[in-house]
């Protein structure tokens, strides 16, 4: 059975991102896993890499003490992990999510989840904790590295847990966001809650069209559906229909074109990791 996993690493948000992988496995009824995942961080660079600077007398102690103090912080950091996981664990068991357990692993944690893509039906993840990324060609920041690189969807914690009422689809009427709206159909993830389907184009005949067909396969598949026209950049647009109408979950498709024309022209889902004031359902 494919399963929820909740990267609990390296986030300002652990507890929110628990509580909403805990209320994901039970909507999907299915197991929960934990991940915590120790990555060297290249800002850091490790103590030995000092030793060249030390004179030849002093540098075999010096080094075997360099090399313990290196040790000593991976098991301090290892550590802490640890008990990050069981703590994740106990409040999942008190939640009620019973089918839940723990897995602590080492590298880099874009190539961790994609070993792990295989056997996962959700990931949950919460905002990366490091300094922004201020340039589109500067490295990715971790969270928008693993939208781009995982198939699977992504459920992005970036707001106090509440279990949602209502949430909305980012729909412009492309293959993409079709996908989105059949993926949202045959899920029991969001089964009960109000749905608002909001589209942003200047064309507003293509526009009514596009709406009328995504509220139409929704309506099938027994959501109650409200259909909306924005007009304006489409991040802002659909940023600005997340406040107003109060919205609970803001559901997309992710990087529907190539990567330059994304560095040249900006991206819809990066600005949306970045700005959105609700969490994110970030199908593939």
């Amino acid at each position: 059975m494919k399963h929820v996993i909740a990267c609990i690493a390296d986030t300002p948000r652990a507890e929110d991102v628990c509580d909403h992988a805990i209320w994901a496995a039970q909507r999907l009824d299915t197991d929960l896993e934990f991940l915590h995942v120790l990555e060297y961080q290249p800002e850091t660079a490790p103590i030995s890499d000092l030793g060249g600077g030390i004179w030849i007398g002093a540098q075999e102690t010096l080094l075997l003490e360099l090399a313990e103090l290196d040790k000593r912080r991976y098991e301090l950091a290892r550590q802490h992990g640890q008990q990050r996981l069981e703590a994740a664990i106990q409040r999942a068991r008190d939640g009620g999510a019973l089918r839940t357990d723990g897995r602590q692993r080492q590298g880099l944690l874009v190539d961790t989840l994609l070993e792990l893509e295989a056997d996962t039906r959700l990931f949950v993840m919460g905002p990366h904790s490091g300094p922004p990324r201020t340039s589109r060609l500067l490295p990715d920041h971790k969270l928008e590295a693993s939208v781009r690189a995982l198939r699977r969807p992504v459920l992005v914690a970036n707001r106090p847990f509440q279990p949602p009422a209502r949430f909305m689809v980012a729909f412009d009427g492309s293959e993409t966001s079709r996908h989105t709206v059949e993926a949202v159909s045959r899920s029991p993830l969001l089964v009960g809650l109000e749905c608002h389907v909001v589209v942003v184009h200047a064309d507003r005949g293509v526009c009514a069209e596009a709406l009328q067909w995504a509220r139409s396969a929704l309506t099938q598949a027994g959501f109650a559906t409200e259909g909306v026209q924005r007009q304006g950049e489409p991040a802002a647009a659909l940023v600005a229909h997340a406040r107003e109408a109060g919205m609970d979950l803001l559901v997309m498709g992710a990087y529907g074109h190539s990567r330059i024309r994304q560095w040249v022209l900006g991206s819809t889902t990066t600005a949306l990791l970045n700005q959105a004031p609700t969490n994110l359902l970030i199908l593939r």
